[in-house]
């Protein structure tokens, strides 16, 4: 089943990414489970941006979900979290739209100085409403020629974006970012999800 879990959106100064704006869908998930994946979907999303270059696009597989990832040229950034079935083109189009709709109505000077809080964009959980149903994207083809012109990178795994030497799990463990909590049920997932992967 197609799936859409997540939208944020990034102001990336220098290595550090800020978030201005998120919206997230989580009603696939048990009540008591909602808060660690919405932990770490956070989390995932600002390390994905972080380590994305601007004026790059990513696609990063990470256990059941497909982190898209764009970094303008201006360092604005977003991150769409979905399914694996979710197409990557349509994806990848949808961050562009949401991103010129946020920098049309939001000026620049807040992106670095505003909080999720301060700024006003009222417009993720329609998109993120719509945009359930991929097929919803084809007004946007017309944004095609510029996902043409920018290449797409396609990660097996949230390890090939960490710097040499890092690991997801090190970086878990260490995060002041995610709770107890949520530290637990990032490990009790990946074991889960390790006794179902064959090689």
């Amino acid at each position: 089943m197609v799936k859409l879990y997540a939208i944020s959106i990034f102001f990336k100064a220098s290595e550090e990414a800020k978030v201005l704006k998120s919206h997230y869908d989580l009603q696939s998930f048990s009540f008591f489970q909602r808060g660690s994946v919405q932990e770490f979907i956070q989390f995932a999303s600002k390390t994905i941006t972080e380590r994305t270059s601007p004026c790059t696009r990513q696609s990063v597989k990470q256990d059941v979900y497909m982190c898209h990832v764009y970094v303008r040229s201006d360092n604005l950034a977003a991150v769409l979290i979905a399914d694996h079935e979710y197409p990557g083109r349509v994806a990848h189009t949808l961050l562009t739209k949401i991103m010129d709709d946020f920098s049309a109505k939001v000026s620049s000077d807040q992106w670095s100085n505003g909080t999720e809080q301060s700024i006003s964009f009222t417009q993720l959980p329609a998109y993120l409403t719509k945009y359930q149903d991929p097929r919803e994207a084809d007004p946007l083809t017309k944004m095609q020629n510029d996902l043409d012109e920018t290449k797409i990178i396609l990660r097996n795994t949230i390890e090939q974006v960490l710097i040499r030497g890092e690991k997801l799990d090190d970086l878990v463990s260490q995060s002041e970012e995610l709770s107890a909590q949520s530290k637990a049920f990032y490990k009790t997932a990946k074991k889960t999800n390790s006794c179902c992967n064959f090689s």
